[in-house]
């Protein structure tokens, strides 16, 4: 999708974060260990990476946000993780409103070696999200842990209210 306003976005994201937030508050300390595979990535790392990905694309796009304790390795906390996200989260609804219009999204900037409007770097900061948070219910399902609902009850929402999750 291409955002032509700024308030487009900041709904999507509303909803995109809130789901995030949902997923990274349900993380364990013990929990972000967990891989698919020897060599993959683990459960934190994917955590971590949807958090500081939030900084390092939009400071490519000339929007500068920041949390404190940003670092370069995953955290072993999940609070650290969660708290990150959300502050950086909310820098980034804050630079929008004060720094971007609805005007600058047809700018161009390089982004990776390619240029892309500023309306292709919010879509696809809430794309990375989705895509992300999918991996991340995975690991979560394999560590044990309840899944929260963000499109509607997950399995084990169902379940709690006594029915049947659809096949």
């Amino acid at each position: 999708m291409s955002y032509i306003t700024i308030n487009e976005f900041l709904k999507d994201w509303e909803q995109e974060s809130s789901a995030t937030l949902k997923v990274l508050s349900a993380l364990t300390d013990e929990s972000l260990n967990v891989k698919v595979y020897d060599e993959g990535r683990t459960l934190g790392f994917i955590a971590w990476h949807l958090a500081v990905t939030l900084q390092e694309m939009c400071s490519r796009a000339g929007l500068m946000i920041s949390a404190s304790n940003i670092e370069e390795e995953s955290p072993v906390f999940a609070e650290i993780i969660l708290k990150s996200y959300d502050k950086l989260s909310k820098s980034l609804v804050q630079g929008l409103n004060l720094n971007w219009n609805d005007n600058s999204l047809s700018e161009e900037v390089e982004m990776y070696g390619e240029m892309w409007t500023k309306s292709q770097v919010l879509d696809s900061l809430v794309k990375h999200q989705i895509h992300h948070r999918g991996q991340i219910t995975v690991l979560m399902r394999q560590a044990g842990l309840k899944v929260p609902g963000f499109y509607g009850p997950s399995k084990e929402e169902w379940e709690s209210m006594g029915l049947q999750p659809p096949m």
